[in-house]
This record gives structure tokens, sequence and C-alpha cells, in this order.
């Protein structure tokens, strides 16, 4: 599959970010449920006047309830439209898109660019406090409440045993035709002068609810209701485990996705398109 854009049209690229809360999801859903796709295509087509609505191209397709703060898409445009629209293209998606969403950056993107394919790795957050009073009515909407105090150092003891390329199937929820082999890069937690615990978590990718679930069992972990060997133990096993809960999604942000340089964009999308297996194992799918 090539990356090569039509000829007659302009690839843009778009940063932007939205508090998920009132929405069900980055993608569009065919019932006509509130999604940030379908109020981005709809600004843009708007905007731009084009007669058909815009295809954007994500990243990363955030679940119902998740923020962003550094999500990246892009669209394919025609010249022309770009050329009468590009320079004041931000400040009139500014005008038409509701406050929950914002696209910070509009620019043309460079050769073989492919927001979702060239990706070299995203960085998400989760957020939680163990405050016996819950979590700051200001906040409530980003910092999730665990009712339990959370030993720090336990959570990133049990966080070191999932770090490099697994098969994360333990911890994913399964989709047909998709691998759950990952390279998570970074995976630990620090405590806040407020009281509010952060989890950083780095990865080439993510399979769907890897990242809640991951923060799942490592809450179990914190509160003492497993040892910090646990998590580990489910991974190897490759099954879900009941005991991991699948977190809930306002307290987790989608904050930076990370892209290789220009000249090795093209080389990247290849690679990204290959189903991986671990090596001595027939893969997974």
């Amino acid at each position: 599959m090539s990356d090569e854009v039509a000829e007659g049209l302009v690839r843009v690229r778009l940063d932007l970010a939205y508090d998920g809360r009132e929405f069900s999801g980055w993608a569009k859903q065919k019932n006509g449920q509130r999604t940030v796709q379908g109020e981005l295509e709809d600004a843009l087509r708007v905007v731009t006047r084009l007669g058909a609505t815009p295809e954007l191209t994500v990243a990363g397709r955030t679940d119902a309830g998740v923020h962003a703060r550094g999500q990246v898409a892009h669209v394919d445009l025609p010249a022309e439209v770009w050329a009468e629209h590009g320079e004041r293209l931000l400040r009139r998606l500014a005008g038409r898109l509701p406050m929950d969403v914002r696209v910070f950056r509009v620019a043309e993107a460079p050769a073989h660019f492919n927001a979702r394919f060239s990706a070299i790795w995203r960085r998400y957050a989760y957020r939680v406090t163990d405050q016996p009073g819950g979590a700051d009515p200001l906040r409530r909407g980003h910092v999730l409440w665990h009712n339990w105090p959370l030993d720090l150092d336990a959570m990133n003891a049990a966080a070191g045993a999932l770090l490099g390329e697994h098969d994360f199937a333990a911890y994913c929820k399964k989709r047909e035709g998709a691998t759950t082999i990952r390279t998570l890069r970074r995976l630990e937690w620090t405590r806040h002068d407020d009281g509010v615990l952060e989890a950083t978590v780095v990865a080439d990718a993510f399979c769907h609810n890897m990242v809640r679930s991951l923060v799942g069992a490592m809450l179990f972990v914190g509160d003492g209701h497993r040892p910090p060997e646990w998590p580990g133990k489910v991974l190897e096993a490759g099954v879900r485990d009941s005991a991991v809960h699948v977190v809930r999604p306002h307290g987790l942000t989608l904050e930076e996705v990370g892209y290789p340089a220009d000249d090795e964009l093209e080389s990247r999308n290849l690679a990204s398109r290959n189903k991986r297996s671990l090596p001595g194992g027939g893969g997974c799918c």
C-alpha cells in the first residue's frame, strides 16, 4: 500500500486536543452518536465549502470518555482548497468547532506522512488519586478516585516486568485479524505534590483497552490486593484474568505522538503494516 497522495490533493496534518467526556470516542459511528471525528470532519466540510465530507486518518482511535492533548490526524484536501483556505484554516476551525475539541496546528505534511502508520510511539497518561476525600471537583473529569491507599513503589516494581516486546493478549480486548504484540517502552508512576498519581505509558502502539487494563492491574498491586509479581504472571499466562479490571476512561489522556525524521517516513509506514510475531512463536491472529 502506497502513501503517495493522489494528484491534485495536498495532505494536511492537524494537531489537536479534546475533552472526551461528551464524545462516544474518536471514530464516527453508524448510529449517529457524537464523536471527535464527526465534529472535525463536519467543521472541515463547512469552513472549506467542500461538497463532500473529507475523511480524517488519526494516530490513535481513542475510546469513549478518553481525552487527548496531543492527538494527530491527517486529511487530503484539493490543492486549490488548501491554497485558498490554508492560512486561515486554523482560525476558521476555531470558530466552527465546539469548545471541547480544538485544533492548534495545521500544516502541509511531508511526503509519505501518515498520521497512523508513520507514528513510532504514543504516550498516554493515566491520573488517579487515593485521597480519602475523593478527587478535586475541578478535576473530577480527568482523575480517577481509588478508595484505597496506593503504594507507589509496589506499582513501579510491578511495571518493570511488563516492559519490552510481548504479546499483551491478557491485557487487550481481542479484535478479529489484529495482533496483540506490542513494545511497551515506558511504564512508570509518579506522585505529584497535590497527591495525584500519574502513570506515564509509552508504546509503539496500543491494542484495545491495553492502557486501562494495565493500570487496573497495577492499582490492584498498589492497594495490596496482589503482589508486585502478579501483573507479570498475568502477562505470561496470555489469557484474560477476571481480576484485571479495565479502569474507567476519564483518567486517561493521549499526551503525545512521536514520528521519525521525514526521510524515514516511507520505511516506517511499511514496517507498521507488517503483522508482527514473537521470536520462536507462530504469531497471533
